[in-house]
């Protein structure tokens, strides 16, 4: 494939951008997140609960929680990942690719409206 033509780069660009978001911040991958944290909960001065998380202490499940709770690192693997897959494995990526960019700019555009609407 060598460089990405524009087109290719704003799709890839949109589904690394879904791909890190679905991986860091979404209730659905949580159970993928889980097993790389610790979490507690702590009742505030205003008596409201608040859970928190931070990355396990050692070893592999260290490494990984890390990277999990790091957007910009999760961005990098996300990006690598899916122009790789590109590269290596097309008629699989491809697909996949398209959605999270279908998705991830229907993210950003749900984003904007809501801020309007506000």
């Amino acid at each position: 494939m060598g460089v990405p033509s524009v087109f290719d780069f704003l799709l890839l660009s949109l589904a690394s951008f879904r791909l890190t978001r679905l991986l860091v911040f979404d209730k659905i991958t949580e159970f993928i997140r889980r097993p790389f944290f610790v979490e507690w909960t702590e009742v505030n001065q205003d008596g409201v609960e608040e859970t928190y998380i931070k990355p396990k202490e050692k070893g592999l499940q260290s490494w990984i929680g890390e990277l999990l709770s790091c957007y910009w690192c999760m961005g990098v693997w996300s990006a690598l990942g899916l122009y790789g897959g590109l590269i290596v494995y097309p008629p699989i990526f491809q697909p996949i690719i398209v959605v999270l960019a279908i998705a991830g700019l229907a993210a950003l555009i749900e984003t904007i409206v809501h801020s309007i609407q506000r």
